[in-house]
């Protein structure tokens, strides 16, 4: 690939020396540091998709230029060369993907689970905040709620999975026997559905005859066809509610250690609005690459997401505060 991207380089330079512009390239030691420690803190898996990401955005700069008109017929040529290699590179990035596709699933569960409790646990700290000013019954109350809500997305998250896996696993069991003992009418609905999407009856027969004659192929076809379903991706219900649950409390726990250390109300609370908003940050990050966002823009709509609702909680504890009397601590 470094290779490739070299005769990319040599053209981008052909192409802008013509157009009286000299060009400076370099690599950038910033973007590779950062790629490294994405990879450490990340993992491969996450730093290979957002590596893919690149190459998309690539593809669709090319895309524009070549539709803007003002290029030769041999660079004409040599970019859609080049907008070749580039999905051929986004190809080979997604098959390396493809080998961490469970761990970034369960990445996935957890940073949802840890931003739950995160969002929620400064919520409530900052209106115990507001009604008490203490940093003991802010410390004691965020446990509290940070605890029962993770005991209660593990369960749910466990819960919710393991009824989903069963009516898969039943769904499965019901095409392992369809394959089994009714081949011809699936020859007529293969058939069927083969025309229908323009291939030619010649065509459609033989594909037909060829998915037929292997029984793991029917099924995984009609699985996936005509239920969306791949064995592969089933998920454990277990790791789910695991993974669920100890994120929600590592995402609840980080607005709360200024106050269980005990600081001042005026130094613990910018303290835990500011880890609060470093780990917003970097789960709006992580959920950006896992969905092919644009992470800044993810980060900073959870950053604006999480504060203000501590803001409104903050308010409406001064209220209950002022309403019942409670003197700040």
């Amino acid at each position: 690939m470094a290779m490739v991207e070299e005769r990319h380089a040599s053209f981008w330079r052909e192409f802008l020396r013509k157009r009286g512009v000299e060009p400076k390239f370099a690599a950038s030691r910033i973007r590779t540091t950062l790629y490294a420690i994405a990879a450490k803190v990340l993992g491969v898996g996450l730093t290979l998709r957002l590596l893919e990401a690149g190459e998309r955005n690539a593809v669709e700069l090319y895309s524009r230029i070549l539709e803007s008109g003002d290029l030769t017929d041999r660079e004409r040529h040599m970019l859609e060369g080049i907008i070749e290699d580039e999905l051929l590179h986004e190809d080979e990035l997604a098959r390396e993907e493809s080998k961490f596709e469970e761990f970034i699933s369960h990445i996935r569960d957890a940073v949802l689970g840890m931003n739950d409790g995160l969002v929620e646990v400064l919520s409530v700290s900052m209106g115990l905040v507001g009604a008490y000013g203490d940093p003991l019954y802010v410390a004691l109350g965020g446990l509290i709620v940070g605890a029962a809500g993770a005991l209660s997305m593990g369960v749910g998250a466990f819960a919710s999975v393991r009824a989903q896996r069963q009516v898969q696993e039943s769904m499965l069991r019901r095409v392992a026997i369809v394959t089994k003992y009714a081949r011809r009418a699936l020859k007529r609905r293969l058939l069927s559905r083969l025309v229908s999407r323009g291939y030619s009856d010649e065509l459609s027969k033989a594909l037909a005859d060829e998915v037929l004659s292997k029984p793991p192929l029917l099924s995984k076809l009609l699985a996936e066809e005509e239920y969306g379903i791949r064995e592969e991706q089933l998920e454990d219900p277990v790791k789910a509610g695991l993974y669920t649950g100890s994120s929600y409390m590592v995402g609840a726990l980080a607005p709360l250690l200024p106050y269980l250390f005990g600081l001042p109300i005026h130094i613990s609370m910018p303290l835990s609005l500011l880890f609060a908003g470093a780990l917003l940050g970097l789960t709006g990050i992580i959920i950006a690459i896992t969905a092919g966002l644009t992470p800044w823009k993810k980060s900073v709509e959870l950053i604006l997401a999480g504060f203000s609702s501590a803001l409104a909680t903050f308010i409406i504890g001064r209220l209950a505060s002022a309403l019942l009397g409670i003197e700040l601590g």
